[in-house]
């Protein structure tokens, strides 16, 4: 077994699309509309779907917000320079919203940035 996808769902999917392509480097791996259903999938990730893990962005039509709810945590990233990352995110009109540095009861370097619908993104630095 192995984990194939995580779905969020994204209140604007070509604002949600833009920012995982183009401020966190991700490809735009398919995009399909379900019209019967009232719903487009969107899968975006950093390799093939039959190699990697994505992220799939479920757009209900006919909803216009989410609450995230207190279970959800974050999506993790690893990253080999934090602060580098952070600084890359920015000037692409990322929101960070933790900028780099070690963990509250560790030495593991993190950040956290924001995506469009409020879901927080962790950068962790890898050697």
């Amino acid at each position: 077994m192995r984990i194939l996808h995580t779905m969020l769902r994204v209140v604007d999917l070509d604002r949600s699309i833009a920012f995982y392509t183009e401020i966190l480097g991700m490809q735009l791996l398919r995009r399909q509309d379900y019209p019967e259903g009232r719903f487009t999938l969107a899968f975006v990730g950093y390799g093939s779907e039959d190699q990697e893990a994505v992220l799939e962005l479920t757009h209900n039509w006919d909803t216009s917000s989410y609450e995230l709810g207190n279970a959800y945590g974050h999506i993790a990233l690893a990253v080999p320079d934090a602060a580098a990352a952070c600084a890359e995110i920015k000037a692409r009109g990322g929101k960070v919203v933790r900028e780099a540095g070690p963990m509250k009861h560790g030495s593991t370097i993190i950040a956290f940035v924001d995506d469009p619908d409020g879901y927080k993104v962790e950068l962790i630095q890898r050697k």
